[in-house]
């Protein structure tokens, strides 16, 4: 309804192209759930007028089962738990099921809290934020060189602590009523109470493959929250063929990414 009626208050946009983007939970639900929406919506209109052309998801929830394998083997690969932890979550975990048992959590509790050590789980090799400054006084010099186009572990806090401003939130019109109250990046609130979460993303994409849209799926290497093995998992259970080879990607002599496309039926 958003886009309907932004697209009449501005009609000079209706016929651009239109791209749809985002990252983590984004590529499980409001990336391809609202282009799948706008193609229905395109399908029953005699007069459609959002031009969609593409998606692109990062590090995107795509399937709770393979998503789940994924990030499990992402962690033992990488040495960030025990082989005993390793074996204990995969023989308790029933990554099928909406729910899980007792012994899961403790098992994945005690390799969070126990196993993972001090690090930031969405850049595994960058140091936490609880430690961004003891490094900047020891690695002044290099912290001050990289920090214009690096990783910053502790750009959440800053987010949350500029959000939490009573005249931000009166800008943007999320308080009127004066009283603060506290905005957080992730909400306990809706973890827990969330309901109507669609399983897997797959069939979706599906459909969006079938109607003709360019699609991009990419994942950095160093999330361990959705890793890059999540996302293969997923995506070769789409039965899609391989058109172009992998093959590593450089900016000047430092290897960056590695690619591979599909062919689009």
């Amino acid at each position: 309804m958003f886009l309907i009626g932004w697209m009449s208050r501005f009609p000079q946009y209706k016929a651009r192209d239109f791209y749809i983007s985002g990252e983590s939970y984004a590529g499980r639900h409001y990336v391809p759930q609202l282009a799948k929406r706008i193609i229905d919506h395109n399908k029953a209109s005699s007069e459609p007028f959002i031009n969609l052309k593409g998606i692109f998801v990062r590090n995107a929830v795509t399937d709770n089962y393979y998503d789940s394998l994924g990030t499990v083997s992402y962690w033992w690969t990488h040495s960030m738990v025990s082989d005993g932890t390793y074996r204990s979550i995969l023989s308790s975990c029933n990554f099928s099921s909406t729910k899980t048992s007792r012994k899961c959590d403790r098992t994945i509790s005690y390799a969070m809290n126990h196993e993972f050590g001090d690090i930031d789980q969405y850049s595994i090799y960058t140091p936490s934020c609880a430690n961004a400054a003891k490094r900047r006084l020891r690695f002044k010099n290099t912290l001050l060189r990289r920090s214009s186009y690096g990783y910053d572990p502790c750009t959440e806090n800053y987010a949350e602590k500029y959000y939490n401003r009573p005249d931000v939130q009166r800008a943007m019109h999320a308080n009127t009523t004066g009283i603060p109250y506290r905005w957080t990046a992730c909400s306990n609130v809706l973890i827990k109470t969330w309901g109507d979460a669609e399983f897997s993303m797959l069939p979706t994409y599906k459909k969006l493959i079938g109607a003709g849209l360019r699609i991009w799926m990419f994942s950095g290497d160093t999330d361990s929250v959705v890793p890059v093995s999540a996302t293969r998992f997923s995506i070769s259970h789409l039965g899609l063929k391989i058109k172009i080879p992998w093959y590593p990607w450089y900016s000047g002599r430092q290897v960056c990414f590695f690619f591979f496309f599909f062919e689009i039926p």
